[in-house]
């Protein structure tokens, strides 16, 4: 094959090779990253929302992908992001909180909403001294945290069926042995066990724009001769908070429960939970934030499907050194989209950049070094033959033995031989193959000369003989 075409070939073969690695490399970083998410408890508001976001990713092509586990219990999914069995998980502070859980976004809040007749005497959270709370509960930690609280008030949680230590007549404050007595209720009961005057006020853990929230508030207007519902406060959320880092200090707003009358008719502290989306700490930062970023970018959609998708909010700080030494920390990367702070591609990876380019300069010179020395080398070994050509030219000049001429005319075609199959195996260029072919050539031309003009007179004067033949013959 001429050395042309081979030049051809093997540019056109390293031309695919490179273009086929930058595709590889294309499709790797292109390819979306999948983070498995554990979710729980099943069939609950949560779990439906997670997996209508894992499902408008998909149908989005977005560049993340999630894969939904669902657990029995919010406890089990906050375990499966402790032992690294999940990326993602939604955790519920109060019930178990991961060590290595760092917050993505807060999904909703649920406040404590505790409703009381207005006759009953009851506006703050520690009138409860002596009374019987009906306590809707829907998850096994409700009943802990109400008696946390009962705890902040010096209060001690009663059996259902005792009778109530009562509250220190001479003040507002609550006696020391003050006691207040839970009586788990489903929502359908609360107004049947006020007129029975089985409870005192009933109370329930919930966001306060959902609907079983409303319901225990309705049921107590129901049982109320004056058909109204005060909403107890809690007016040391914040204090309650320093004690008890897991809660959350909520608001609950004028009119929630309705606006004809408001109720209630101002806002109203208390205190509640929060359902989070959390990622492990060693989640990468530009993954964590392209997490977040879709989450609120197509909270519009998820609200269609899932309503409680609008109450979706971000963690509460004032800078980026806050949000990650907080009571409960928020993911760096997640504070880079709340700051609006996502790095771009060349942000992101511009260390790898900048040792690529010092690297691969030093690296392309070593090549360049590499390949110098490897054609040195070529030319090296056809300098050789073309120096070994060269004194044969003058060995054959020097001698008439005619032994040592065909000595080095089989040399001579050695030397042939061995330049054709290096020039087989390596590309060399037209000017070296120039020179090699005038050196063979003068060398077989010396060597036949020398043959020649080194023949015995006798023969050289026979050859001239046989030309002019006798002029008797």
């Amino acid at each position: 094959m001429p050395a042309f075409l081979h030049k051809r070939e093997s540019f056109f073969l390293l031309a695919a090779l490179a273009l086929g690695a930058v595709a590889g490399v294309v499709l790797y970083l292109s390819r979306p990253t999948t983070l498995r998410v554990a979710v729980g408890p099943r069939d609950r508001v949560e779990t439906h929302l997670i997996q209508s976001y894992a499902d408008a990713l998909a149908r989005a092509r977005e560049d993340i992908r999630l894969e939904v586990v669902p657990y029995d219990d919010v406890r089990d999914s906050a375990a499966a992001l402790q032992s690294g069995r999940a990326d993602l998980a939604v955790v519920r502070p109060d019930v178990r909180l991961p060590e290595n859980g760092l917050t993505l976004a807060v999904l909703h809040d649920e406040a404590l909403v505790v409703a009381a007749p207005p006759d009953s005497g009851i506006q703050a959270f520690s009138d409860l001294a002596g009374k019987r709370l009906g306590l809707v509960a829907h998850h096994g930690a409700d009943q802990p945290l109400v008696a946390s609280l009962l705890a902040y008030y010096a209060l001690t949680p009663a059996p259902a069926g005792a009778a109530p230590a009562p509250a220190d007549p001479g003040g507002a404050l609550p006696a020391a042995a003050g006691s207040v007595a839970l009586v788990p209720l489903r929502a359908s009961e609360v107004a049947a066990a006020l007129a029975e005057h089985r409870i005192d006020a009933a109370a329930v853990i919930a966001a306060p724009s959902a609907k079983s929230a409303a319901q225990v508030v309705q049921a107590v207007e129901a049982a109320s001769p004056s058909h109204g519902a005060t909403i107890v406060a809690i007016p040391d959320g914040e204090a309650i908070v320093q004690r008890l880092p897991e809660l959350q200090a909520v608001t609950i707003a004028a009119g929630t429960f309705g606006g004809r009358p408001k109720r209630p008719d101002d806002e109203v502290k208390t205190v509640g939970a929060s359902y989070r989306l959390m990622a492990r700490a060693s989640l990468s930062r530009d993954t964590a934030a392209s997490v977040t970023q879709h989450l609120f970018e197509l909270r519009s959609r998820l609200a269609a499907m899932v309503p409680t998708a609008n109450l979706m909010k971000a963690p509460d700080f004032d800078s980026a050194a806050e949000a990650t030494s907080a009571r409960l920390p928020i993911h760096p990367g997640a504070v880079d989209y709340y700051e609006r702070e996502q790095q771009t591609f060349l942000q992101r990876y511009e260390d790898w950049v900048y040792l690529v380019a010092f690297f691969g300069g030093g690296l392309g010179s070593a090549v360049a070094w590499i390949g110098q020395r490897l054609a040195r080398e070529q030319r090296a070994r056809i300098d050789a033959v073309l120096d070994r050509l060269l004194a044969i030219l003058i060995e054959a000049r020097t001698t008439q033995d005619p032994a040592a001429l065909d000595a080095l005319a089989v040399e001579i075609d050695g030397l042939v031989i061995d330049v054709v199959r290096h020039a087989r195996a390596h590309s060399t260029d037209i000017r070296t193959m120039s020179a090699l072919i005038l050196a063979v050539d003068a060398a077989r031309a010396a060597v036949a000369d020398c043959r020649r003009d080194g023949a015995p007179l006798r023969e050289r004067a026979g050859r001239v003989l046989s030309l002019h033949p006798a002029s008797g013959a």
